[in-house]
């Protein structure tokens, strides 16, 4: 749960989702992108009762972010207003088209004449609202400027027209040179990429306040629910460069671009922004104005808890050690039970090895009730089910404390936790071997829509949740040996998350496993064995247990049974009790392929106990069947019908109850020499 528990950390901005007002000292500037947005509200006033209802409402939509957001080309917004309404589109164009053409005289005209948009009883605009605010701001700064000053923005004006015209040109051209088929392609394309164009956002120059909050709010938005549509990180980080260049102390900056370095797994830049946005949230006082010293003892302990989130994210347990002693020892002395709380559930990740972490667990959610903290609670209960499941206990017990835990995320709105519980539950029912509840919580999930507002456009699907549902659905799929639909399932999923993106490492290992075991289906061995350093990088220990089963089908029996004991050994003493019984049965056929039977009993037998005691039924399942091929072959190759009865007890709960005993034999016979015991325990079991 190490992944889930990495939302603790403190998060002002995706807490409040506002940046605070009074970090950027720049006004509002006037720019040729704002002129083009005066003329399209001038062009508005005067269409008046011309437009139809539709189209105003569509128009009322598009202003917002197109007032709150960067500046950008002029072709750009004429496709945003063109697919609102087409004619204004038009006229905004040719308003331009004459601004740009005319002389400096006209322009002055027009701000002259955009005053009058206040004047009368009943004015076009009224002053307070979010449109007559920024008519007003841009009036204000445009008095403002020197005459030098407008000779300047009116030669961008014209530059910034003439840009437009040129690259209209070169689309013409382009157009002419290519085929209808090509031309189709590459509409759709282009459609394709409409929320963000990286080549069209124009960050070139210092942000007005109002930009530079919606820029940060949309990306850091979008960072959280749908990484897709974000920018990419070199992109994104150069523009955080550049609002920095102009405002160093804006903290909100720093911690956007903390959130981004985490993207690329860049542990010296996420470290260094995290510092930078803890300082420069003292230097601004944003957090001591509002609580005094309070506030500065909270800034310097809540840097300590996300500097420790972020050594345990990277796997630098001593230095997250390290730092969590410090935020606890502010905290006491501060006596700030929510921040104790943030770290007592970080110090359960760190000892969550150790006999005692349960009990530290169970006093962190009892702890996290008492104040009121219903996220931790749930985080706590989830971890707690995680840990019991592993145990072995029984599935009842574990969805009676999910539901507990359900309960709180529908009380209190927590549709991120909702989704992770049930990946959850589908995850505990792979565990179990149970694929059919499995595949009802993974089609569940995957049928939900977000309790959580999100912006126009924004998909709430690409979080951790869906991915690690995607990736077991693949994998049933797989299992079933419906290869086509789980190679679907995958290409979905890598749309869906690239490779660029933090989620992207789990279909990743996915992707090589179900590969590796069509590979091995399929008899080619060779071609298995390349997946092995893909699988091997992504789960070291899945990528031993993969390269073993390649020596073993390669007939290498005695490097084979090197590395499965070095295995068995690791995996018992970290106690991964689903490895070690996979690494028995593999133990147990190489046995048996080397037709020694009577050695492989006790394996199998150890896997068995192992595989019931926790509960395990797709492997005890899987178990059985070896059990009970051990059990046929280990009397005379000529009467078979010594180890029948006992082969028959065996499996009776794994195959039908009438079927005959010699069906039987044919049945394993076959499983055994095929090597897909695999594919006769999913069937079996539903």
């Amino acid at each position: 749960m190490a992944s889930v528990h990495e939302s603790l950390y403190f998060n002002p901005m995706m807490t409040n989702g506002v940046v605070h007002a009074n970090v950027f000292g720049i006004k509002d500037c006037v720019t040729p992108y704002k002129m083009a947005l005066l003329v399209l509200l001038s062009e508005l006033g005067r269409a008046g009762a011309q437009l139809s209802l539709l189209e105003r409402r569509r128009l009322n939509r598009l202003l917002l972010p197109l007032l709150q957001g960067p500046d950008m080309t002029l072709s750009r917004l004429h496709k945003a207003i063109e697919e609102s309404c087409p004619n204004l589109a038009n006229s905004v164009q040719i308003r331009i088209k004459l601004m740009a053409e005319g002389e400096l005289k006209d322009m002055e005209q027009f701000f002259d004449d955009l005053s009058d948009s206040f004047t009368g009883t009943e004015p076009e605009v009224h002053k307070t609202s979010v449109v007559g605010l920024f008519l007003r701001h841009m009036i204000l700064a445009y008095n403002k400027l020197s005459f030098s000053q407008v000779y300047k923005l009116y030669t961008a004006l014209q530059q910034y027209y003439q840009n437009d015209e040129k690259k209209t040109g070169i689309d013409e051209t382009d157009m002419e040179l290519t085929n209808t088929e090509e031309l189709e392609g590459k509409m759709e394309k282009e459609e394709l990429d409409v929320p963000l164009r990286e080549e069209e956002i124009s960050c070139s120059g210092p942000l007005s306040q109002k930009q530079a909050e919606y820029f940060l709010s949309q990306q850091a938005s979008l960072l959280k629910n749908d990484e897709t549509k974000a920018l990419t990180p070199a992109f994104l980080q150069k523009e955080l460069n550049n609002l920095l260049k102009f405002n160093p102390d804006f903290a909100e900056a720093h911690y956007l671009s903390y959130l981004n370095s985490l993207r690329v797994q860049d542990v010296f830049s996420s470290t260094h922004s995290l510092l930078h946005y803890f300082d420069r949230l003292i230097l601004t006082g944003a957090e001591s104005k509002s609580n005094g010293d309070e506030g500065y003892g909270r800034s310097l302990r809540y840097a300590a808890l996300n500097l420790a989130a972020l050594h345990c994210r990277f796997g630098h347990y001593q230095q997250a050690e390290l730092a969590l002693q410090e935020a606890i020892r502010i905290a006491q002395e501060s006596n700030d039970h929510v921040c104790l709380q943030h770290c007592l559930s970080w110090l359960y990740i760190l000892e969550q090895k150790r006999s005692d972490s349960c009990v530290l667990l169970e006093h962190s959610v009892k702890k996290a009730v008492h104040f009121g903290l219903p996220y931790l609670a749930s985080l706590g209960i989830q971890s707690l089910v995680q840990q019991r499941a592993f145990a072995g206990k029984t599935a009842n017990k574990l969805m009676d404390a999910l539901k507990d835990s359900d309960l709180l995320h529908w009380k209190h709105s927590l549709s991120e936790l909702i989704d992770i519980s049930i990946a959850q539950k589908t995850a505990i029912w792979r565990l179990y071997g149970r694929s059919t509840m499995a595949l009802q919580q993974a089609q569940m999930l995957l049928s939900m829509n977000s309790l959580e507002a999100v912006n126009v456009g924004v998909q709430q699907n690409n979080t951790e949740s869906f991915a690690v549902v995607l990736c077991h659905l693949a994998e049933l799929h797989a299992e079933q040996g419906c290869f086509a639909a789980a190679s679907e399932i995958l290409k979905h999923l890598k749309e869906r998350f690239p490779p660029s993106s933090q989620h992207a490492q789990l279909w990743m290992l996915f992707d090589q496993k179900i590969q590796f075991d069509r590979a091995m289906n399929d008899g080619k061995y060779h071609v298995a064995d390349s997946f092995v350093a893909g699988i091997t990088a992504l789960n070291s220990i899945e990528g031993v247990y993969r390269k073993a089963i390649v020596l073993k089908a390669q007939n290498q029996m005695s490097e084979a049974h090197k590395l499965l004991q070095k295995l068995l050994i690791h995996c018992q003493n970290i106690k991964n009790t689903e490895m070690v019984i996979s690494v028995l049965l593999s133990i147990a056929e190489l046995y048996w392929r080397s037709s020694c039977h009577t050695i492989a009993l006790p394996v199998l037998l150890q896997a068995l106990a192992l595989s019931r005691e926790y509960r395990l039924q797709y492997l005890a399942s899987e178990t059985v069947l070896n059990l009970a091929f051990s059990q046929i072959t280990i009397s005379d190759g000529a009467m078979p019908s010594v180890g029948m009865k006992p082969a028959s007890a065996s499996c009776h709960h794994v195959f039908p109850a009438d079927l005959p005993p010699r069906d039987l034999f044919v049945t394993m016979n076959h499983a055994a020499s095929a090597g897909r015991h695999l594919t006769i325990c999913v069937a079996c079991c539903h």
